[in-house]
C-alpha cells in the first residue's frame, strides 16, 4: 500500500486485519479518516510524486506551493467537512496506442486529485484483504514482474493450454451500479459512498476514467468475482499438491493456464463458459477477435503486458518459456528515441543523452527479466549509431566516425546508457502480501 505517516500507517493496517479476519463486515465511520488532514496531506504528497499535467483549471503544483500548501489542503477539507464538495470535470487527453488508435486519458484537477487519493488510502486497506492472489495490477506490493513470474511458473508446470482474453473498452463500460453495490458490501458509510459517487458520476453515466486515482482500485474490485471464480476453480480441481489451471490479471488483461491433459478437456471448456457467465454479469464485453486461445505445445505464442511468450527446448532439452518484447514495444521505443533525436539534432549531444537516459533505463529495466540480449544487442547498436550521426553531424562529418570516437569513449564522456543487462525471473524477489 501506499507508503503513510505512521498514524494513517497503524489506521491502514487495523483496517486491512480487521477486514481479513472478518470477511463480511461492513465498515462505518470511516468518513471522518477520509477527511482529517494527515490523509489528505499524504494523498497530496502522493499526487505530487506522481507529478502530471493539471487538470481542466490549468492550476499546477508550483502554483499550489507558491500560494501554499496548508492553505489548499485547508480549504479542500472545509469543503469536505462542510459536504459542499463537487469535482470539476475532467481533462481529456488522447495518447496513441499503436497502430493509428487512441486511449482517452482523463485527468482530473490536482484538488480532486487529492480527494481521490485520501478516499483511497481509506478504502484501500478493506478491500485488499479481498482481493484474490492472482490479480496484480495497480496492487501495492505486487508488479508486472510478478504477473510474469507466476505465468511462466505455470507453463513449466504443463499448462500449456491458454485463454488470452481481451475486454472491449473495459473502463468507458463499467456499470456504476454494480460497481457501487459492490463496494456496498464492505462500506456501510452514507457520506463515502456519496463522495465515491460523486467522484465517479463526474465522468459520466458509465465506466472510470483512466487517469483518475481511485480508479485502479475500483477496476479490482468489479472484477474480483471473476478472480474469485478462478480461484475456485483452481481449488476444487486441485489433486494433491497439483493444480490444473492458473490465472493471471492484471487490470483488465487476463490470461488464464491450463492444463492439456485429456482429461481436462472439460475443465477448459467450463472455464471458458464460467468466464463468459460472469462477464455478463458485469456487462463486460469479450472481444471475441481480439481473445486467443492457444496450444504453446503446437507452438504457438501469446501477448502478455508487453511480452511474447512462448515454449521452446532448452539446451538441456527441457521445455522453457521464452519471453521476449513483443516487436509492437520495441518499434514505439524506437520512435520514441528517434523523434527526440530529430527534436535536438542542433543541440549538443550531452543534451539529447540527458534526455534519452531515462527512457533506456526504464525500458530495458522492464524487459530484463525476459530473453531479452538479442533485443537488447538490437537497441544498443541503434542508439550507438544515432548518437555518432549526431556527433558526426555537428562536426559537419560524414559516417558514423567510428574511428574517431571509440565506443567506450563514447560512453564514458558522454554517460550514454550502458546496463543492458539481463535479470532472471527467479533471482528476483516474490512479493511480500500487502499488509
Amino acid at each position: 500500500m501506499i507508503k503513510a505517516p505512521i498514524e494513517l500507517q497503524d489506521l491502514r493496517r487495523k483496517i486491512y486485519v480487521k477486514a481479513k479476519a472478518e470477511p463480511h463486515r461492513r465498515f462505518w465511520g470511516l468518513y471522518v479518516h477520509v477527511c482529517k488532514e494527515e490523509t489528505l496531506r499524504e494523498a497530496y504528497r502522493f499526487a505530487r510524486k506522481n507529478k502530471g499535467a493539471p487538470g481542466i483549471d490549468g492550476v499546477t503544483f508550483d502554483a499550489i506551493e507558491a500560494e501554499g500548501v496548508d492553505d489548499f489542503l485547508a480549504d479542500i477539507r472545509a469543503d469536505l467537512v462542510r459536504r459542499t464538495y463537487r469535482p470539476a470535470r475532467v481533462r481529456k487527453v488522447e495518447i496513441p496506442k499503436g497502430k493509428g488508435k487512441t486511449r482517452v486519458l482523463s485527468i482530473p484537477t490536482i484538488r480532486d486529485r487529492v480527494v481521490q487519493g485520501a478516499l483511497k488510502l481509506i478504502l484501500e486497506p478493506i478491500f485488499e484483504a479481498d482481493f484474490q492472489p492472482g490479480s496484480f495490477g495497480y496492487r501495492p506490493k505486487k508488479s508486472a514482474h510478478d504477473a510474469i513470474r507466476r505465468v511462466r511458473e505455470a507453463i513449466l508446470e504443463n499448462k500449456n493450454h491458454v485463454i488470452d482474453l481481451d475486454l472491449r473498452a473495459y473502463f468507458d463500460n463499467v456499470r456504476h451500479h454494480i460497481l457501487f453495490e459492490k463496494v456496498a458490501k464492505r462500506v456501510d458509510d452514507a457520506e463515502v459512498m456519496q463522495l465515491l459517487k460523486l467522484v465517479v458520476k463526474a465522468t459520466g453515466k458509465r465506466g472510470v476514467p483512466q487517469g483518475g486515482v481511485i480508479s485502479p482500485l475500483l477496476s479490482n474490485i468489479y472484477l474480483n468475482e471473476v478472480d474469485r471464480m478462478l480461484e475456485k476453480a483452481k481449488d476444487v480441481t486441485r489433486h494433491e499438491k497439483w493444480t490444473q489451471l492458473e490465472y493471471v490479471r492484471f487490470a483488465d488483461d487476463i490470461v488464464v493456464l491450463i492444463t492439456t491433459h485429456p482429461r481436462q478437456s472439460w475443465l477448459r471448456k467450463a472455464v471458458k463458459r464460467r468466464l463468459r457467465e460472469e462477464f455478463a454479469k458485469l456487462g463486460v464485453e469479450v472481444n471475441e477477435e481480439k481473445t486467443k486461445v492457444v496450444n504453446l505445445e503446437s507452438g504457438e505464442g501469446f501477448g502478455f503486458l508487453g511480452f511474447k511468450i512462448r515454449r521452446v527446448l532448452s539446451r538441456n532439452q527441457k521445455w522453457m518459456p521464452l519471453l521476449l518484447p513483443e516487436v509492437g514495444k520495441r518499434t514505439a521505443l524506437l520512435h520514441r528515441l528517434k523523434k527526440i533525436f530529430r527534436g535536438l539534432r542542433s543541440q549538443p549531444v550531452d543534451q539529447v543523452v540527458r534526455k534519452i537516459n531515462p527512457i533506456l533505463r526504464g525500458w530495458v529495466g522492464y524487459f530484463a527479466v525476459g530473453n531479452s540480449s538479442k533485443c537488447f544487442s538490437f537497441i544498443r547498436d541503434w542508439v550507438e549509431k544515432k548518437t555518432r550521426r549526431h556527433l558526426a553531424r555537428a562536426s559537419k562529418r560524414s559516417g558514423f566516425g567510428w574511428k574517431r570516437w571509440s565506443t567506450a569513449w563514447l560512453y564514458a564522456t558522454f554517460g550514454l546508457y550502458d546496463q543492458y543487462k539481463l535479470k532472471w525471473l527467479a533471482s528476483l524477489p516474490k512479493a511480500v502480501p500487502a499488509r
